[in-house]
């Protein structure tokens, strides 16, 4: 089973037609928010310091914005 990752990817259709080079792999981020549903009782906090530099309370809704992902395919 794989590890659960916020990053999708998707293989869009690529056109023989097309000038430009292709790019067979895709991703994107998805928000933390889509897997918790209703916020359940008791969620851990981080410290007030931390949860300023964090920019949330509650270490299951912090989603670190790492720029363009430049790791490899996934099949």
């Amino acid at each position: 089973m794989k590890e659960f990752t916020q990053r999708k990817y998707y293989r869009p259709y690529v056109s023989p037609f097309d000038p430009c080079p292709p790019i067979r792999v895709k991703s994107y981020e998805t928000p933390p928010e889509l897997y918790l549903g209703y916020q359940p009782y008791n969620l851990p906090q981080y410290q007030p310091q931390q949860a300023l530099y964090a920019g949330t309370l509650w270490p299951a809704l912090f989603s670190p914005y790492n720029g363009r992902y430049w790791g490899r395919e996934e099949s």
